[in-house]
């Protein structure tokens, strides 16, 4: 058996024409155009790109876009002023800080600082708990990106047992309290598996479906999974290739062409998990608008 490919950029293409006739409806009839402001401090060369994609991203739907540029050595004091003169914009209904921040910057307070009714990332505090309860704001766009990869792929994670490799604030625990809520969608067994975990592959051989999202390169293989698996692969890791122009290539935490053969669907990396974050941004900006 050869896994089938949930696509990721099909997918996404998908919620991105949603988002678009939204958009246009919101113009139309209520005479709003969506707003997201971006502000990257410092010139990191991956965070460039992906601010750049999002901006793109952004006028392809016909939304307002602005990246606020700022440089590495701005202090806190200043970026926090900055983040709070983009709360009394009304031309912004979405407010993405970039990160990684410089190491002087206290992400924390810059996430704290976010209006959380602009706050398109999902990562206040008051956002995150929102999810826990089961009425959320906004989904956050990778864990979002996850389920509706599920729930479009057909293969809804209701009754399931749904296992992640990886418990972080992105990631794996907004994952478990959107999975767990008893909804559409939704309505799954968790278990969240990290470095603590004795036996890792014991329970990973227990997934129905599988999140891999532990920042390792190719870390779950073949005997750690059963036949049938669905696998979501949400690594991103760069490895050497000499074989490359570059010198390196992008894998994710599954060792795809070993466990391909045993799963019944997988995504690609990269195409998959990764172009449903954009699409989650974009949705979730627009619903701050229309809201």
């Amino acid at each position: 058996m050869t896994a089938k490919i949930i696509d990721g950029n099909k997918i996404s293409e998908a919620i991105r024409q949603e988002v678009k006739s939204q958009v246009e409806e919101l113009k139309e009839k209520r005479g709003i155009t969506p707003g997201l402001a971006v502000v990257l401090v410092g010139e990191n060369p991956a965070s460039v790109v992906y601010v750049r994609n999002k901006g793109r991203a952004c006028q392809e739907v016909g939304m307002y876009t602005e990246t606020i540029r700022l440089p590495a050595e701005i202090s806190e004091a200043e970026l926090l002023s900055t983040v709070a003169q983009l709360n009394n914009d009304l031309k912004f209904h979405g407010i993405l800080v970039q990160f990684p921040l410089p190491r002087h910057i206290d992400e924390g307070k810059v996430i704290n600082a976010v209006n959380p009714n602009k706050d398109v990332d999902c990562f206040h505090p008051i956002n995150v708990g929102k999810i826990l309860v089961g009425e959320p704001r906004f989904l956050p766009c990778t864990p979002a990106g996850v389920q509706q990869l599920l729930i479009r792929g057909g293969y809804d994670p209701g009754g399931k047992h749904v296992v992640i490799c990886g418990r972080s604030n992105i990631v794996g625990k907004p994952l478990l309290a959107m999975l767990v809520q008893k909804r559409a969608g939704a309505n799954a067994t968790v278990t969240v598996c990290h470095t603590g975990t004795n036996d890792l592959a014991y329970h990973t051989r227990q997934a129905d479906i599988l999140v891999a999202a532990a920042g390792s390169p190719r870390v779950i293989t073949a005997d750690m999974v059963r036949e049938g698996v669905v696998i979501i692969d949400v690594g991103i890791n760069r490895v050497e290739d000499p074989s490359t122009k570059s010198g390196y290539r992008l894998v994710g935490d599954v060792d795809f062409d070993g466990v391909k053969e045993k799963a019944e669907a997988i995504t690609p990396v990269p195409g998959g998990v990764g172009p449903m974050t954009i699409a989650m941004l974009l949705s979730n900006t627009v619903k701050a608008a229309a809201s």
